[in-house]
This record gives C-alpha cells, structure tokens and sequence, in this order.
C-alpha cells in the first residue's frame, strides 16, 4: 500500500472513531468517513493486547495485502479505520480475508 492511502494521524483517528459511523464483525471494526479525495484512505491498528510488536505488525501486514488486492473493487472516496478485534487472533489469513470482504460488501450497499 503506497503512502498516499495511509491515515496516519493520531488525530485523524480520533475523529474517525467519533464519528460513531462503523460496521463490526466478529473479527474487525471499521469506521468510515468521506473524504474529498479520489481514493480511499486505510488507518489500521491492532491493539497492544493482542501481543508484541512483531506480531502486531505481522497482522498488519495482512490486512493491507488484502486491502492491496481487493482496493480497487471497492474505491468509495472514504477513510477507514480497521481495528482488529481479540477474536481475530488465531484465526487464518483465508478466514479474515473472508471476514474483511464481507464488511466491504456492507459498507458499499
């Protein structure tokens, strides 16, 4: 994922989230807003208590693949904020690639 589709502020989250305007499932959150952009914008975070850093970034990496593959399908000039929730922790990249297209899905309906 290029820089350019990054939310990376501290405050940029924040008024993400208190927009209150998010989808869950069993293994994520996401918060949207729109942007005046032509693209869409990810913000990902994994939580401290999910486990160290080398596994937080491992789940990142993930997520973004799967951003990366299935971004253009789904280009709606909004800025999300992913969160990983506790029970995504042991589950297979199959199942939380299953999981975070059917959010999309929502999202765009």
């Amino acid at each position: 994922m290029r820089k350019l589709y990054i939310v990376k502020h501290q405050y940029d989250f924040d008024r993400i989230i208190k927009l209150n305007n998010c989808i869950k499932s069993d293994y994520f959150v996401i918060y949207q807003e729109n942007n005046d952009l032509k693209y869409d914008c990810f913000g990902i975070s994994v939580g401290k208590k999910l486990g160290n850093a080398v596994y937080r970034n491992k789940m990142k990496r993930k997520i973004r693949s799967i951003i990366d593959i299935y971004r253009k399908d789904y280009n709606n000039k909004k800025n999300y904020i992913i969160i990983l929730r506790k029970k995504g922790k042991d589950i297979s990249f199959e199942e939380l690639k299953e999981d975070l297209i059917n959010l999309f899905l929502q999202i765009n309906k």
